[in-house]
């Protein structure tokens, strides 16, 4: 339904290989649930670590409130297999909400310059998911957009 992203969703699961995986139970301790963080059929940016190893994905998932509940592996934007979907072994995995580097505006750039409401100049080279700017906006460097981009 909605994309939803929201602070300190956490919860465990032993699913193994590539498939949805099964969440516990019971979120960590003081963190929510996907279900009641995100929200059933909503989406959400997550990553699984399989603890005390090196496996990890970053990706977008949605959430199903289901005996038990689950999270889909829609997109993978990272992952320690080349950027796809990770074969999990047995074992607990931590899986929760988070905003992947790859999605976020570059460090080098200011706030201002991403989403801006006056006169700025972009002089560094970028490349956007998508982005809104509002104002007069010159463009020096080269800007790649693979999403949409707004110029108001």
């Amino acid at each position: 339904m909605a994309f939803v992203l929201n602070d300190r969703v956490k919860q465990t699961s032993t699913s193994t290989g590539t498939a949805t995986i099964q969440l516990s139970t019971n979120p960590e301790v003081g963190f929510e649930s996907f279900v009641t963080g995100i929200g059933n059929t909503n989406s959400t940016f997550y990553c699984i670590s399989h603890d005390g190893t090196a496996d990890f994905e970053v990706g977008i998932g949605t959430v199903t409130d289901a005996t038990p509940d689950t999270l889909s592996r829609d997109t993978v934007i990272s992952s320690s297999n080349s950027d796809n979907k990770v074969d999990f072994q047995a074992g607990t995995k931590t899986v929760f909400c988070t905003y992947p580097a790859k999605r976020a505006p570059s460090a080098s750039m200011t706030a201002t310059t991403y989403v801006t409401t006056h006169a700025s100049t972009i002089s560094d080279t970028q490349t956007m998911d998508s982005g809104v700017l509002a104002g007069p906006v010159t463009v020096t460097g080269t800007v790649t957009v693979t999403g949409n981009l707004v110029i108001i």
